[in-house]
């Protein structure tokens, strides 16, 4: 008799450590609550169960951050997440922490995406943009692929910046003293910066052809 309650007791407690031990999989295995289904097409989106341990690093730090979206670029860099999570720092610093006002950095993002004819990007920045100050008529224009005819004076330094830099591959001396004045050096480092992020973020998304949400509407005509 003690022997068979000895075997009932052991034979209880595994069932109870296997039922644990599934239970801590399954937990590993479930999304953070805030965890939407991804977007992709050349690069198939994920589920949270297939990522490996470091493409779940990316995702947690990405949804524990200020985005608490994986929205955009970052089904893509989940293929090379050790690269990924050094970019997504290095966004949110030009996204979050710029010295540019955040109205005249999202101008700058617009424009990158314009060049790029990044439809998702742009929307998005669009309306941050004028969230934050910038005239609707100027974001028409920029959509239209139009010089703006009604921008105000730090909002044409930083146009005339941007444009001459991609254009030209130099800025002038007049046009480089404009962001200067009004930003200082580190305003144009900052300005630099954020061009330079978005032209990698407008890449992932063209190549991986990022689609907009259902039933958006792209607001860029193709060149």
């Amino acid at each position: 008799m003690r022997f068979t309650t000895m075997r009932f007791t052991t034979m209880r407690f595994s069932v109870f450590c296997l039922s644990a031990a599934f239970a801590g999989i399954a937990a590993a295995q479930a999304p953070p609550s805030d965890f939407k289904p991804l977007r992709g097409d050349r690069f198939k989106p994920l589920t949270y169960a297939e990522m490996t341990p470091e493409q779940k690093t990316l995702t947690d730090h990405l949804l524990n951050g200020p985005r608490h979206s994986m929205d955009g670029p970052f089904n893509v860099l989940l293929r090379s997440p050790e690269m990924g999570d050094v970019a997504q720092q290095l966004g949110l610093q030009f996204r979050f922490h710029s010295s540019l006002p955040a109205k005249l950095n999202e101008f700058a993002i617009m424009l990158m995406a314009r060049l790029w004819t990044v439809q998702f990007e742009f929307a998005a920045h669009h309306r941050l943009a004028v969230a934050a100050g910038l005239s609707p008529a100027v974001a028409d224009a920029v959509a239209a692929g139009k010089r703006p005819t009604s921008m105000a004076p730090d909002e044409e330094a930083v146009y005339n910046f941007c444009m001459e830099l991609v254009n030209t591959k130099q800025v002038s001396d007049a046009t480089f003293d404009a962001v200067k004045s009004k930003f200082g050096e580190r305003g144009v480092v900052d300005l630099i910066g954020v061009m330079g992020y978005y032209h990698m973020v407008s890449m992932l998304l063209d190549v991986d052809r990022y689609p907009l949400p259902a039933g958006a509407k792209p607001e860029l005509k193709m060149p």
